[in-house]
């Protein structure tokens, strides 16, 4: 291992610090950080420092107005999280203490780590030399294999620009999208972003498509022969069903074709963080954020490899352990005791898809872990990814798929029938799915066919009519809107295999993304369906297509992977989002969104704008012109504690709005005199000059 002496090692969580320093050597607890012989290691707590809200660049951003739209820093600037104060301020006076002389970045090693670190570098003005800490595993001898190939930051400053990039994109959307959309329905706030209303719009799309669908019923005829049954084509009417029934029925089928074809299913890919959510889902019922929580929980147990992942496979030098690993996989599953078990590492294994973590395994240390300690959630996960290390390195599933047609009264039918010629991989998956408690939904495979000869006459012991109804669009699950995330298609999203890396979203924050929709009240979760609200519904309806676009979002996440390739600059793709604001924002314009949905109902109209001639409505604070969202902008209200009338003991109310707007002037009595003490009577003058503020004067009654 690398000399230790003046390092400051910077995790992400007090867990991983602690895996950490376990390695690095003996060591002393102290307040925020683990200290040994020479060295120091500390940790962030998630995000320390975040971006700042849009009113630190600009007192007035404090109030929504359509005329600041679109807000965009030239110069970003960030501030400290409030609730973590303290262990940042133990950070910076770490980085800076005389006795570190590198920092390791040895947070998450993915897109959102990198970004936690370098925010917290460069805000604590620290200067000194970074290396980084790049690991899949919370193992003893990954993280040693890590320290020892440690590299220069510098060489993940691509990643840190698309990290970067992210949290622009993200920050410019919500900022400007949200105060824009809610602006124009002038009721409550429309939380509006750049992957959460894209995968709004897929449900709000399945949605209709279920409540639009007709149902049309059908029918078919069902033949009983000897230990099959063969069915005809579908009919539109029952009556003509019913006349071929008539005529089946007794009658010998004779066999037309028998086709028998020998299939493989090739064994099924490790898992990435995607499809472990999906299937932990259909299997388990868990919530793709549950199923994140348990594995990122396994992996600081040093259980499971990194969660965060976007690859299927094992890179070429873990090759040679995968046996023994399977091995020990095997003894946490005892109902594959008596299961033959090959392994066939090279199935799995393929660098060139692999970018920067492995998919997810078990580890070693399964075989020295007190499993009963774990929770029951994290105990399936483990089992799901052990299972599926040992189907993904066996054999392949074999069968023979026959297909029979007959004749029938002149009518064609048609028998399908499989046989199983070798189990392989299917034999521990089956084994796995007949523990749990509910059953796996998927079709059983069809029975056998018996041994039938072309030109064959077959006994018929009967015919019937079967009537069956076509079938709606089902509603999302999170199984499935994981993978229509993925693929970035309502439609297609089920005939289609995604590429590697494609989608809304990453397979790191598609889980958040799913419960923010949930959490605004978009979306809701009834069983195991997840379903749009009507407020969501509505929000989708109001929307124009570039901020709902499915596609479109995909194409800036996939810009993103370019940035972190090196093969787009950062600015190129934060112009794109700013160009497409300022056009939204342009389109917008005087533009009015009547929904009593969104809006709530009508604000009450209290006279005529001097200024532009448009409705003035009473608000929360104020008496205001409901020409501010046009372009240009009307600026003219009344506000309710007016510093002129509060001086004089008065406020502007609904009664005192409505006579300065018709008449220009409002005769008040007991107006106090803060100079002498006493009450007066006048007539309070307005003489609005188009300013920011309408200023006021007073006129008293000639005696």
């Amino acid at each position: 291992m690398m000399e230790k002496t003046g390092l400051l090692v910077v995790a992400e969580k007090p867990s991983a610090a602690r895996s950490l320093a376990a390695v690095l050597g003996k060591h002393r607890q102290r307040e925020g950080y683990l200290e040994g012989d020479g060295w120091l290691v500390s940790w962030c707590l998630g995000h320390l420092v975040e971006d700042a809200p849009a009113k630190a660049y600009d007192a007035r951003y404090a109030k929504w107005n359509f005329g600041d739209l679109p807000i965009v820093p030239e110069d970003w600037k960030y501030q400290i999280v409030s609730d973590t104060r303290k262990q940042y301020d133990i950070l910076t006076g770490l980085m800076h203490s005389p006795g570190v002389t590198i920092v390791v970045a040895a947070t998450d090693a993915a897109r959102e780590g990198e970004l936690i670190f370098r925010l917290v570098y460069q805000q604590c003005r620290c200067t000194k030399p970074v290396k980084r800490l790049w690991i899949s595993s919370m193992e003893e001898s990954a993280i040693r294999r890590g320290f020892e190939n440690m590299r220069d930051a510098s060489d993940y400053d691509n990643l840190y620009q698309a990290a970067l990039c992210r949290q622009r994109a993200d920050w410019l959307v919500g900022i400007n999208a949200t105060r824009l959309f809610s602006l124009l329905c002038r009721g409550k706030t429309l939380n509006v972003g750049r992957v959460m209303t894209p995968t709004l719009s897929l449900l709000v799309e399945r949605e209709a498509a279920i409540k639009g669908f007709q149902k049309e019923k059908f029918y078919t005829v069902e033949l009983n022969l000897p230990g099959f049954h063969a069915v005809s084509g579908r009919f539109a009417s029952k009556a003509e069903a019913e006349k071929l029934c008539g005529v089946c029925d007794g009658i010998p089928a004779v066999v037309r074709t028998v086709v028998r074809q020998e299939k493989t299913e090739r064994p099924p890919k490790l898992y990435d963080l995607t499809t472990l959510q999906r299937e932990a889902n259909r299997l388990c019922g868990f919530t793709a954020q549950q199923t994140l929580d348990g594995l990122q929980s396994l992996y600081e147990k040093k259980l499971a490899t990194y969660p965060r992942t976007d690859s299927r496979y094992l890179t070429e030098d873990m090759a040679d352990g995968i046996p023994e690993l399977c091995g020990k996989a095997a003894k946490i599953l005892p109902f594959v005791s008596d299961l033959f078990l090959p392994v066939n590492a090279g199935l799995m294994v393929d660098n060139s898809k692999v970018s920067d973590h492995h998919a997810v395994i078990p580890t070693a240390e399964i075989a020295k872990a007190d499993l009963s300690a774990l929770s029951e959630r994290e105990r399936m996960i483990l089992r799901m990814i052990s299972v599926r290390l040992l189907c993904a390195v066996g054999e392949p599933f074999q069968y023979a798929e026959t297909t029979v047609t007959l004749d029938c009264g002149g009518a064609s039918f048609t028998a399908k029938g499989r046989t199983v010629t070798a189990e392989g991989w299917k034999a521990v998956e089956r084994a796995f799915r007949d523990t749990l408690k509910k059953k796996d939904t998927e079709k059983d495979s069809a029975a056998p066919l018996p041994a039938l000869d072309e030109g064959q006459a077959v006994e018929n012991s009967g015919a019937s009519v079967k009537e069956g109804t076509t079938k709606p669009p089902q509603p999302f699950t999170e199984d499935t809107l994981l993978s229509a995330m993925e693929r970035a298609s309502a439609e297609e999203f089920a005939q289609i295999e995604a590429p590697e890396h494609a989608g809304l979203g990453t397979p790191a924050t598609r889980a958040g993304i799913i419960e923010k929709l949930i959490r605004t009240g978009f979306v809701q979760r009834k069983n195991r369906q997840v379903i749009p609200t009507a407020e969501g519904v509505e929000l989708v309806r109001i929307l124009p297509e570039q901020l709902k676009s499915a596609r479109l979002t995909a194409e800036w996440e996939e810009k993103l992977r370019l940035v972190e390739r090196g093969e787009l600059d950062g600015a190129v793709f934060l112009s794109g989002i700013v160009s497409m604001l300022e056009e939204l924002v342009r389109d917008c314009g005087g533009m009015e969104i009547h929904s009593p949905l969104l809006s709530g109902p009508p604000r009450p109209v209290v006279g005529t704008c001097p200024r532009c001639g448009r409705n003035v409505v009473e608000g929360k604070k104020s008496f205001y012109c409901e020409g501010y969202r046009s372009q240009p902008p009307c600026g003219f209200a009344l506000w309710k504690e007016n510093k002129y009338f509060t001086s004089k003991g008065k406020q502007i109310t609904k009664r005192v709005a409505e006579r300065l707007l018709k008449d220009g002037r409002v005769h008040m009595t007991k107006l106090h005199s803060e100079k002498k003490g006493t009450d007066y009577d006048a007539t309070i003058v307005m003489e609005d000059t188009g300013g920011k503020y309408v200023n006021f004067r007073l006129e008293f009654d000639r005696k």
